[in-house]
């Protein structure tokens, strides 16, 4: 049984049905403290949810950590810059009218969320990298257009299934 206390208590609430079916876990709930129970993989997962949620996803963006195996990672702005006024630090991730997060977010297929002085980050796990780096990159004074370019350059190949596994899994098994 894994207990985690949620400031956004309420949303969780409102979607305790859906995520207690998509993340195979009971929820129970005592103000803003909800304990999970299900199998450990299960639990890992629902923490993971719960803790984006919590972060400030919206709750169809933290399912996908299970949906498509997607991970969460938070990275803190102050462990990469030394500025004081953090404001525009986070206005330089956000972008003049949010077109810096929504080109972030279409270029690595991931969902980005600000909250204080953290950037949280779901996606997938060959872009984690990726984004954390054009993210520092960002905090760090860099250009936006050479942030762009560099995602653009570095981004995975997609992966080619030729349905060699299957045909060597029958050989195998005869």
């Amino acid at each position: 049984m894994e207990v985690i206390y949620s400031e956004k208590s309420i949303k969780i609430l409102k979607n305790k049905e859906l995520l207690e079916k998509a993340l195979n876990v009971a929820i129970a709930h005592r103000g803003r403290e909800f304990s999970l129970t299900g199998n450990a993989e299960d639990e890992f997962f629902a923490r993971q949810v719960i803790e984006a949620i919590n972060f400030g996803f919206p709750v169809e963006d933290a399912l996908s950590i299970v949906e498509k195996e997607f991970v969460f990672e938070v990275l803190s702005i102050k462990d990469y810059t030394r500025r004081k006024d953090l404001s525009v630090v986070r206005s330089r991730i956000i972008g003049k009218e949010g077109k810096a997060l929504a080109i972030l977010t279409q270029l690595t297929q991931c969902f980005i969320q600000l909250k204080d002085n953290q950037v949280g980050i779901i996606g997938d796990p060959e872009y984690m990298k990726i984004v954390q780096e054009a993210l520092i990159s960002i905090i760090r004074g860099a250009k936006h257009s050479n942030v762009y370019s560099y995602l653009e350059k570095h981004r995975p190949e997609p992966f080619l299934d030729l349905g060699l596994k299957e045909t060597f899994k029958k050989k195998s098994s005869k």
